[in-house]
């Protein structure tokens, strides 16, 4: 059984990416600058942001980090948004979620110009992964695709099974999987017999948000499991993800841990995604 080191992966891809942002300031001038958002308190979006911070440090690329108050108006975060969107000097913007409920993150990401967006949440984004036309690919299941790479493990001819139908994790990494030729099945906590479906797996992406709410029942033997669950144990308080790690490890082929597995995946991605958005601003 292997465990699938997230961190050293995306160590890997952000040194690479510090190289060749290091040879940008004699070919254009500048690095590449991304500006992040964050609207309130909530502990996990401070660590979050914190991070990419961190990881814009490592790799070259100029960080901007905007903290706007939980009481800030839908309609003042928008023309933050638009300010950002006609600098010039601002190659990605990224709003962390989630917002207050008092504001819809529909209207942010819609807002958020579409060469900016290196979430790759735009509506355009997201229709041009559906499409096969170009697009900005999200960064969590980007990560997800290039641990499955890492580890030598080629989805073509393959039975994938991912719990979560978001359209941030589990709608994208479904289109993702297919697009490698994957056979995949997209399923959700309301699946009926889901541990029969689960079962089938080759591949197995859990992105439910419930925490341990995956077996050693539910595993087929040899399969790749990867948890994208980042949740706390109600026993314990400990971090935790969607898999019981414990139980499912000795069936699994290969396995990610929470922490250490997709979420280093998903910053590193967008130290990609961010590059990407520069090298579209400069060329146009």
């Amino acid at each position: 059984m292997t465990i699938i080191d997230g961190k050293q992966i995306s160590a890997s891809i952000k040194e690479a990416v510090a190289a060749q942002v290091a040879t940008f300031p004699e070919k254009y001038g500048r690095v590449p600058h991304l500006t992040v958002i964050r609207v309130g308190e909530d502990p996990a979006s401070v660590v979050y942001v914190r991070n990419k911070a961190k990881a814009c440090e490592d790799c070259g690329i100029r960080n901007t980090t905007i903290v706007l108050p939980e009481e800030t108006t839908e309609e003042a975060l928008l023309e933050q948004i638009q300010t950002l969107n006609a600098d010039a000097s601002v190659d990605g913007i990224l709003v962390q979620l989630p917002l207050p409920r008092h504001i819809s993150e529909a209207r942010v990401i819609e807002t958020i110009a579409r060469e900016k967006d290196v979430d790759g949440f735009h509506p355009l984004h997201v229709a041009g992964l559906w499409q096969k036309t170009p697009h900005m690919s999200p960064c969590t299941p980007s990560g997800i695709m290039k641990l499955l790479e890492a580890i030598g493990i080629d989805p073509k001819g393959k039975r994938a099974v991912v719990i979560g139908r978001s359209n941030i994790v589990g709608l994208p990494v479904a289109k993702m999987l297919l697009d490698a030729n994957a056979t995949v099945t997209l399923c959700h906590t309301r699946t009926v017999n889901l541990p029969e479906v689960t079962r089938q797996a080759e591949i197995l992406i859990v992105a439910a948000g419930r925490a341990k709410m995956v077996g050693a029942d539910m595993v087929a033997d040899g399969a790749v499991v990867i948890d994208v669950g980042m949740d706390r144990d109600p026993e314990t308080g400990q971090l935790c993800g969607d898999v019981d790690f414990d139980a499912v490890a000795p069936k699994a082929s290969a396995i990610t841990p929470v922490p250490g597995g997709v979420g280093p995946m998903t910053i590193a991605c967008l130290m990609e995604n961010t590059v990407e958005c520069f090298l579209r601003h400069v060329s146009c």
